[in-house]
């Protein structure tokens, strides 16, 4: 059964997924650079009341997006 990708800013609080891809070429790099690449599992940690921002657990550290930037990362949910 295959799942189709979702951007982070759908997944819930305590949900994991896999980057599949990052849209942004701009904001691509920068993510890059904090450790968001392709294959990399991730947790979304919280999600503030307004829903922005998005805290994500990424590798070891934690990760505060914006919903717009965590729109630009595509995901397959666990």
């Amino acid at each position: 059964m295959q799942t189709a990708t979702l951007p982070l800013s759908l997944l819930k609080k305590g949900e994991k997924a896999i980057i599949i891809s990052l849209e942004n070429t701009a904001l691509s790099i920068k993510l890059m650079e904090m450790g968001c690449m392709p294959g990399e599992l991730l947790t979304v940690d919280y999600i503030a009341p307004l829903g922005d921002p998005i805290s994500i657990r990424i590798g070891n550290y934690l990760l505060g997006l914006r919903k717009d930037e965590a729109a630009m990362i595509k995901v397959l949910k666990q």
